[in-house]
């Protein structure tokens, strides 16, 4: 095996460990509620008047499949739609009451995942942060132009 294939099995086996490792507290945390319902509520806590394209780009969906999404978060209760007194054709959204607490809930787990891995982190240099930054950059520039390839540029879709 290459250091390439090293690499991608060794992240993704990260990612799974990770994922499989916080699912637990996340579904008994958040009961009722999908994970991309409550990245959603993230999303738009920590953005400033997000609208459906907004969150698409961001998720890697289309617009139409994120729509779908809100509409079941104002449902919910969650997210209330609103529009600005200059631009009364674009929807723009933000967290009800309701929502914000999901969000803190969300928010309180995160943390609580970050202190269980303080230990490791602490032991990264700032050189190798930036090398794992850089990485991860340079490889996200390139999954971009391969989507952007497929003629499915996420971010104009």
């Amino acid at each position: 095996m290459n250091k390439e294939e090293q690499v991608m099995m060794a992240l993704r086996d990260v990612f799974n460990k990770m994922a499989w490792l916080n699912k637990f507290k996340m579904e008994d945390s958040l009961k009722g509620y999908k994970p991309t319902e409550v990245h959603c509520i993230e999303y738009i806590e920590k953005n400033v008047d997000s609208n459906v394209t907004k969150l698409a780009e961001s998720f890697y969906m289309t617009r139409s499949a994120m729509s779908k999404i809100t509409k079941r978060l104002i449902e919910k209760g969650l997210i209330e739609s609103y529009q600005k007194q200059d631009n009364k054709k674009e929807i723009y959204y933000r967290l009800t009451e309701q929502g914000k607490v999901i969000y803190e809930i969300h928010e309180k787990l995160h943390k609580e995942f970050q202190e269980r891995d303080k230990a490791v982190f602490e032991q990264v240099t700032v050189e190798q942060f930036d090398s794992m930054l850089s990485f991860v950059e340079k490889y996200s520039k390139h999954l971009d132009g391969e989507i952007k390839k497929m003629g499915m540029d996420m971010k104009t879709e």
